[in-house]
């Protein structure tokens, strides 16, 4: 009887160390590491997008943007989310295609050029027969590369246009 006494915590303590163990394991492998490169960093959230976890349009999780935007965009995509409390708000489009109406082709994402602790990744597609190039500014901060700026060309990009309000 005395065995039983004492078995029974034990194996309740595993049991908790197993499924913390699980759960902090998912959470991690949910969201890219210090290690993950700009491009690989750019993919997983164009995953995340696609799979309806995006970090935009969205007040639920402040993480989620942390995960792949510096703290000062994140800052923008985030209140513009909540400012907008539903409704469309500065971002009116699909903000990784630039498009309102997508029918993708051809999506690459490209290799990062580097430049100190900055990267550039670049992203094509045709999107309706247009040929499309986004370029995506990454710098690496102690937690690993952000994503600081969205450019889609013509002097927009996704930081100024958040800033404008426009």
């Amino acid at each position: 009887m005395l065995r039983m006494k004492t078995r029974l915590p034990v194996m309740i303590v595993v049991v908790a160390c197993l499924i913390l163990s699980f759960a902090t394991g998912a959470s991690l492998a949910a969201q890219p590491t210090a290690a993950t490169s700009p491009d690989t960093l750019v993919a997983n959230l164009y995953k995340a997008h696609n799979q309806k976890r995006s970090p935009f349009f969205q007040t639920r999780s402040r993480a989620r943007l942390d995960a792949y935007f510096v703290k000062s965009l994140g800052d923008l995509i985030w209140n513009d989310a909540k400012n907008s409390k539903g409704e469309v708000g500065v971002i009116d489009g699909d903000p990784l295609y630039d498009a309102q109406d997508m029918e993708i082709k051809n999506f690459m994402i490209g290799k990062p050029a580097y430049e100190g602790r900055a990267a550039k990744v670049v992203v094509t597609f045709s999107n309706f027969g247009q040929k499309k190039t986004i370029i995506y500014r990454l710098v690496k901060l102690n937690a690993g590369w952000r994503i600081d700026d969205i450019d889609y060309g013509e002097g927009r990009t996704l930081r100024s246009e958040l800033k404008s309000g426009t």
